[in-house]
């Protein structure tokens, strides 16, 4: 098979290149097999931990959960969802280190919310419908664009351009009334250079918890040139999201009694009835618009260009009771000798924002060398204001009047270059520099009507270097380093966190490889400085806060592997020992500033294991029991014993069965997945909180301990169709 290099906007590729067709004027096009991102993704054998998803593995389960969901077998990741069955709002941990310190890049562009560093995967439902591959490097992994990785990196490719045209209707139902209906179609290659492809769809579930609802809808759509020396995409996708909130999980009297119920809109009406309002919910649009071109200058130089424009803009809304009118800039008002400062009222708290990049790099390839260098500059514009919809006494305000306005702009800039250096046959050598420079700046109020007045700038300098050996065939070995730095988010300089935090990563593998088995052994050991730790507790969105740990360690050992048993029969396991501290952590007990030496950093468990066993019985039947087993957890970093959440073990089941032999159609594929089916009442995640007590006895302070909870769907399922033209 003959290989070309190329280098699209996001990135160099491999284009493995199976067939060659001439057209009327005897140009060479190059039909597009495969398409591998290099630039921010690594080889086989580089020395980096890192794990490979292609499309046929997420098909098998891609019936309308999130991509975290579809992640959550790969080696050290925890996910978690706050509506308890993999639709809406849903999160990944890799290595302890929660989805705002995993970089996710989606065609090399940041994914990532610039303020936030959070990955809203809601915002962009059924994106793994549209989705060729995905890689996963675990730790601080290479170079890559937008904010530094503390625990992962995730890097998505969007569909390659297809030769054959084809068209797909998908559809698929399942427990808590979850559907997922989604179309679409590829043009194949028009006059041996044209492709236009493209998808809508739509996603809805009433969750396990109750009111945990969504609606959810997206698209893709996708233009691509090609010619001999020539790449050009463009695309344009998004999604809009109306998910009902679920974010403030229950306590453990609730746990007991209901664990499925959601305090979310929960009030008292005027005769002193509990009700819940029907449209406490998210409501989130967010349109991506890239553009990707690649250029072949020779046979050794390639270079390319990517552009990209987010636009993202939505609200959430909320009930709120007996609300004080001067927070609102209501006047105080008199009915019937009654001064009236307080009322009852519906409000909604926006984002609007835009983000811009342009991403360009240029490769070199030849022998034993492989050189890339590039730049990336990327400007967010994010407006943050909220506003009155309806109040029971409305005072002289008028409808959607802004109580607090603020807003955040981020700058950043960033330069690398990186080399792979071949010394011989067993000797490899990787190189990896890169400088990051960022600009943030905010005015304004926040949704707290706090001024937050932010101006800083952080200059990063991240080396990363490493080395492979191969003993022979079956025996490689790697080592590597790599340094990242990270700033604040917006949240954290509100909390009046403005030190930036640093890692070094120290990572040392071996991986074993015969026709019939993989084994991949990884130690790692991340050392921490001014590492902003998850501390338990969450704002009153549900949001995670931070606060800064000083020193602290992730060390760890990772294997996975795959075994073929039999033809039909393969097993895939993985498992992660680690052990995660905070040294000499300090905090506040009883009133006094305590330091409890070395406790365990939150959200943190010390064995994280699954399994995938995989029988295909007949060639168009395929069938796999997959496991999950989280080791018990701290949610705070004081090793609380309210804190801790207990070990869980859950199993899956996954049928697929296709049918090739029906009129009009290429085939029929029918899918099955059963998820919990020993029926575990889990809890993958909860938030801890502490507050001193001084009412009982104003002469002692007393901390009082509190923790919430989020439960996870018993036993479920989905079951989908999938039909191919």
């Amino acid at each position: 098979m003959k290989k070309l290099i190329f280098t699209l906007g996001f990135g160099l590729l491999f284009l493995n290149l199976s067939a060659q067709e001439k057209t009327k004027d005897s140009t060479t096009v190059e039909t597009l097999d495969e398409v591998l991102i290099q630039s921010i993704r690594v080889a086989k054998d580089a020395p980096i931990p890192h794990s490979n998803i292609e499309k046929e593995e997420i098909a098998k389960r891609n019936l309308g959960q999130d991509i975290p969901i579809l992640l959550n077998y790969l080696p050290s990741v925890v996910t978690t969802t706050d509506a308890g069955a993999g639709v809406g709002y849903t999160y990944i941990r890799v290595r302890g280190s929660d989805a705002s310190r995993v970089n996710i890049t989606i065609n090399g562009i940041p994914y990532n919310d610039a303020e936030s560093q959070g990955t809203f995967w809601v915002n962009m439902p059924d994106f793994a419908s549209s989705v060729e591959s995905m890689q996963l490097q675990r730790g601080v992994g290479t170079s890559t664009n937008g904010s530094g990785a503390f625990g992962a990196s995730l890097n998505i490719l969007s569909d390659a351009v297809s030769k054959e045209a084809y068209g797909e209707i998908n559809t698929s139902f399942g427990s808590f009334n979850t559907q997922k209906y989604n179309l679409k179609f590829s043009t194949g290659m028009l006059n041996n250079h044209f492709e236009v492809s493209g998808r809508i769809s739509k996603i809805t579930s009433d969750g396990y918890i109750d009111r945990a609802s969504s609606d959810l809808k997206s698209y893709f759509l996708q233009g691509a040139y090609v010619s001999e020396n020539t790449l050009i995409k463009a695309l344009v996708f998004g999604g809009k999201e109306k998910t009902y909130q679920a974010w403030y999980g229950i306590d453990a009297e609730t746990l007991e009694s209901d664990r499925t119920f959601n305090p979310a809109g929960l009030y008292t009406d005027d005769d002193g009835t509990i009700q819940f309002y029907d449209n406490e919910v998210d409501n989130y649009n967010q349109d991506h618009y890239q553009l990707h071109w690649n250029q072949r200058l020779n046979n050794y130089w390639t270079s390319n260009v990517g552009l990209n424009y987010t636009y993202g803009r939505g609200y959430f809304e909320q009930y709120k009771e007996d609300q004080d009118f001067e927070f609102y800039n209501f006047e105080p008002i008199e009915i019937g000798g009654e001064i009236i400062n307080e009322t009852d009222l519906i409000r909604r708290r926006w984002l609007d924002n835009d983000f811009y990049v342009i991403n360009t790099n240029i490769n070199y390839k030849k022998d034993n060398i492989d050189f890339t260098a590039g730049a990336f500059y990327s400007y967010y514009d994010g407006d943050h204001y909220g506003e009155v919809i309806w109040a029971k006494y409305a005072s002289t305000s008028e409808i959607r009047d802004r109580y607090y306005e603020g807003n955040g702009t981020k700058n950043e800039f960033t330069v690398f270059s990186k080399a792979t250096y071949n010394i011989n046959d067993k000797w490899s050598v990787y190189g990896d520099l890169q400088g990051r420079f960022i600009s943030y700046k905010t005015s304004g109020l926040t949704s707290d009507k706090v001024p937050l007045a932010v101006n800083e700038t952080f200059n990063f300098f991240n080396p990363k270097t490493g080395l492979t050996y191969e003993l022979n065939s079956k025996n490689q070995f790697y080592t590597s380093y790599g340094r990242a730095n990270r700033e604040p988010r917006r949240s954290d300089f509100e909390n009046g966190v403005t030190k930036a935090e640093k890692l070094d990563d120290f990572e040392l593998g071996w991986r074993f490889s015969t026709k019939k088995s993989r084994i991949n052994t990884n130690i790692y050991f991340m050392n921490y400085k001014d590492q902003l730790v998850l501390t338990g507790a969450i704002d009153d969105v549900g949001a995670p806060i931070r606060a800064t740990s000083g020193n602290s360690y992730r060390l760890g050992i990772e294997i996975d592997a795959n075994f073929s048993v039999l033809d039909n029969l393969r097993i895939i396991p993985n498992i992660a020992f680690s052990s995660n501290k905070n040294k000499n952590f300090v905090s506040s007990r009883d009133g006094e500033l305590v330091n409890l030496g070395s406790t365990n950093l939150s959200f943190s468990p010390n064995i994280v294991a699954a399994n995938r066993l995989e029988y295909e019985p007949i060639k168009t039947l395929q069938l796999a029991l997959l496991t999950k087993y989280v080791g018990e957890q701290y949610i705070g970093n004081i090793d609380s014993e309210t804190s801790k959440l207990d070990a869980y073990f859950i199993n899956d089941f996954n049928v697929v069965y296709t049918i090739n032999s029906i009129p009009f159609l290429n085939e029929v594929v029918i899918t099955g997945l059963v998820n919990n089916i020993f029926n575990a009442e889990y809890i993958s995640n909860g938030y801890f909180f502490t507050y001193d007590d001084t009412w009982s006895d104003p002469d002692a302070t007393t901390t009082i301990e509190g923790a919430g909870y989020y439960p996870q769907a018993t036993l479920n399922f989905l079951l989908g169709v999938t039909l191919k033209f």
